[in-house]
């Protein structure tokens, strides 16, 4: 896996360096910084989390991942990339391709290669994999936490995008990316007939947005729509359990400055059916009880569930040396939406919402090195009313470096 990778972006660079005009100046830069946190957990959380607050992660009953009260240390945080930049006669080539140590899917909990960003941009285009045009990755605090807060739109997709307006003030994109959802059959996980419900998708997310910039910051509006189907492939289904869903959603997001040494930011999000763009949230697509049309051949359908978040955080410098960042996060899941005739099919420990939060103060003695410790919190609230909360104590050191190279 980490030499595809690596074969991936030589391949990528030389075929960009072969289609570029060398009349001005080229760059190339080899970034990245290692990264150690340790800390103690006072309660408990995934296993395979074990270094960060993702909230979903949390136990979703009393007894889940004991016992409480846990010692980590990790450098999973550390990352890798490198830039590249090329002026053409169409205009000018930038790639970039960046991974970090962070084991997430089959490898969560591994401290292995994941892929973050592999893309080539040339003048208005782009394609490849980086922030969705859907998210304002400006929102994410100054934090040591690596998940972050879990009511923000964070989610690198692979698209193909189209920015015509780029300037200083003004930045207008539009971008298709690759379709993709989660569903959950609640108390019907077990049902035979549902093995056979397949996930079906025609065509590509549709994202975008406007960012304004100003002296008082800049505010950005951002949207989403999309088709998740699914179908019974099955040549002896009982049941009728073909379905589709709109996903749609809208986010307004702002960094505004606080005099020169403080920035607000800060984002409301809402839509139905687009968990998957959100950065901790679980489905997508819920089940509910059929009371429209023929109901012995089709007794459940489908529905994309409603999700909102708010996402608040200061950052300050305090002087030259010292930073800090202080902030909370919510997001909420409206699974009552799924309830018909008091009758709800989803599991009574399905997630319904999620807060989070932390504070900090960082240390940065010269160029390139920080220290820092942090305080972060988190609540689980399922749908059946259990909760759970959890508190962290973290330290952290990070070695920046950077090297760029220049020709003619």
């Amino acid at each position: 896996m980490k030499i595809k990778y690596l074969l991936i972006a030589v391949f990528c660079l030389c075929f960009f360096d072969m289609l570029a005009q060398t009349k001005k100046e080229n760059t190339f830069e080899v970034y990245g910084f290692a990264m150690m946190d340790a800390g103690y957990n006072f309660k408990t959380i995934n296993p395979d989390w074990y270094d960060a607050l993702r909230v979903t992660k949390l136990p979703a009953s009393k007894n889940e991942f004991l016992p409480d009260g846990k010692v980590f240390y990790s450098v999973r945080q550390s990352r890798f990339g490198v830039k590249s930049f090329t002026p053409t006669s169409i205009g000018n080539l930038s790639t970039k391709f960046e991974f970090d140590m962070f084991g997430v899917g089959n490898y969560a909990g591994q401290t292995t290669i994941r892929l973050r960003h592999a893309y080539g941009e040339i003048g208005k285009f782009l394609a490849g994999q980086t922030n969705s045009a859907f998210m304002d990755g400006d929102v994410f605090p100054n934090s040591l936490e690596y998940w972050g807060p879990t009511g923000m739109v964070f989610f690198r997709n692979i698209q193909i995008r189209y920015t015509p307006l780029m300037t200083s003030q003004d930045n207008l994109a539009f971008a298709l990316e690759a379709p993709g959802a989660s569903a959950d059959p609640g108390k019907l996980k077990d049902r035979t007939e549902l093995e056979t419900v397949k996930q079906v998708y025609n065509v590509p997310d549709l994202t975008g947005h406007y960012r304004y910039t100003g002296s008082f910051g800049y505010i950005q509006l951002g949207g989403i729509v999309g088709s998740i189907k699914w179908r019974d492939v099955s040549d002896t289904a009982v049941f009728q359990l073909n379905g589709s869903a709109v996903r749609w959603g809208g986010t307004l997001s702002s960094n505004i400055n606080i005099g020169k040494k403080a920035v607000f930011r800060i984002q409301g999000v809402y839509g139905e059916g687009m968990e998957n763009y959100m950065n901790d949230a679980p489905i997508d697509i819920g089940v509910k009880k059929n009371t429209e049309g023929d109901t012995l051949t089709q007794p459940i359908k489908g529905a994309a569930l409603p999700v909102w978040g708010v996402t608040a955080f200061v950052d300050v410098n305090w002087s030259k040396y010292f930073s800090s960042s202080f902030g909370y996060s919510v997001e909420t899941i409206d699974i009552d939406k799924l309830t018909v005739d008091d009758v709800n099919l989803m599991s009574p420990s399905t997630y319904k919402q999620g807060q989070y939060g932390l504070v900090n103060l960082l240390y940065y003695p010269v160029n390139n090195v920080m220290a820092g410790v942090e305080f972060n919190f988190g609540r689980r609230d399922n749908y059946d009313g259990f909760h759970y909360t959890i508190s962290e104590v973290r330290f952290a050191f990070k070695y920046n470096f950077s090297k760029i190279f220049s020709w003619n």
